[in-house]
């Protein structure tokens, strides 16, 4: 009985695997499916099967011949695979699969990016290497996570083939480096950081802060309804209306962190209250009017107000500090007069006190 027991064993343990993989799938399937054809995610069903075949291809059946693909007998209908397929579909759709090839899909994304399949882009690391080299001394210690995370971030916005650039992320880019850096000890090493920075991404610093400049230009005088509405008609060849107008004709149109800084500084711009629900409110409306989803510029402006408190705070210490340590320099000095005065007074009487016996004795 053991040795009968036995013998069956591989069999039993392959159709209980079989029964695990496929139980998420068997009991998603409507009751009025029939069974040729049951709706199931024909991809998830084969990594599943084909998993399962290789885990218990050593207990059920012997080595495979070339002719055969993941333990599947081409030609053959005799398997409880086949079972979940019409016809030859097992076989087109594991070819489906394995035929695949990156950029050559049909489709609009395929069409728009599919040339740039296989394409060499640089890493963060890289990009980082190039920065530090460029700006050859060290960072302020507590500035160093920051810029950082600055070079990384920005990198892979650059290099996303969505990426494009336009003036709004230009004055964002410019309004977070100059917030950011603007208490750092040593202006010249600061201004260096950012000429690194800027380099090292592949941007030129001249044009950035001149894009960001015409925008502040711009702005100024406009009220937030007048910006909400040229972003909502995208007419008129202002430069806010014609990166509404690209935007909304860009169905893969990417949003990234430092837009929605420039849309917060607009609106800081025309007049709207510098706080964290203000700015929110106004996002959420300007970015609606874009027809683009809100959520994610909506909390980088939250995160913009809450690393600006904390900057101020900072500010604010460290200008305390700088007074401290003036007043402490201060009393030094002071101190330092009044000892050289004491000095000199004591120097003086002792002077007289040897006149006074030398006159006597003459």
């Amino acid at each position: 009985r053991t040795s009968k027991l036995m013998a069956y064993r591989p069999s039993l343990v392959f159709f209980s695997n079989l029964l695990i993989h496929l139980f998420p799938f068997i009991i998603t399937v409507p009751r009025e499916a029939s069974h040729p054809h049951l709706h199931i995610h024909k991809m998830k069903l084969t990594v599943a099967v084909t998993t399962l075949i290789a885990s218990t291809a050593a207990f059920t059946a012997p080595p495979a011949p070339a002719s055969q693909t993941f333990g599947v007998v081409r030609g053959q209908q005799n398997t409880q695979l086949y079972g979940l397929y019409e016809g030859d579909a097992l076989d087109a759709a594991l070819e489906r699969e394995l035929d695949y090839k990156p950029g050559v899909a049909k489709g609009e994304l395929a069409d728009r990016f599919g040339h740039l399949s296989g394409t060499e882009v640089r890493t963060v690391g890289e990009a980082f290497s190039e920065f530090t080299g460029l700006l050859g001394c060290s960072i302020n210690a507590l500035y160093k996570n920051m810029v950082t995370d600055i070079v990384g971030s920005t990198h892979l916005i650059v290099v996303d083939a969505r990426f494009k650039r336009d003036a709004i992320w230009s004055l964002g880019l410019v309004s977070a480096l100059d917030m950011l850096l603007k208490n750092y000890p040593e202006a010249d090493i600061r201004d260096k950081i950012v000429a690194s920075m800027m380099t090292a991404l592949g941007l030129d610093e001249a044009t950035i802060r001149a894009e960001a400049q015409m925008m502040m230009d711009y702005v100024q005088g406009k009220t937030a309804a007048d910006i909400e509405a040229e972003l909502l008609s995208g007419e008129g060849g202002t430069p806010i209306a014609a990166i509404s107008a690209n935007s909304k004709s860009d169905n893969y149109w990417m949003y990234s962190r430092f837009f929605g800084l420039g849309l917060v500084k607009i609106g800081a711009l025309v007049g709207v209250e510098e706080n964290m629900d203000d700015s929110s409110t106004l996002i959420e409306k300007w970015m609606g009017a874009l027809q683009k989803p809100t959520f994610a510029a909506m909390y980088d402006s939250d995160q913009w107000y809450k690393v600006k408190a904390k900057l101020d705070m900072m500010e604010t210490l460290m200008k305390e500090i700088e007074i401290r340590e003036k007043k402490r320099m201060a009393d030094r000095l002071e101190e330092k007069a009044e000892m050289a005065l004491k000095k000199a007074e004591q120097e003086a009487k002792l002077e007289a006190e040897f006149k006074e016996p030398a006159e006597t004795a003459n």
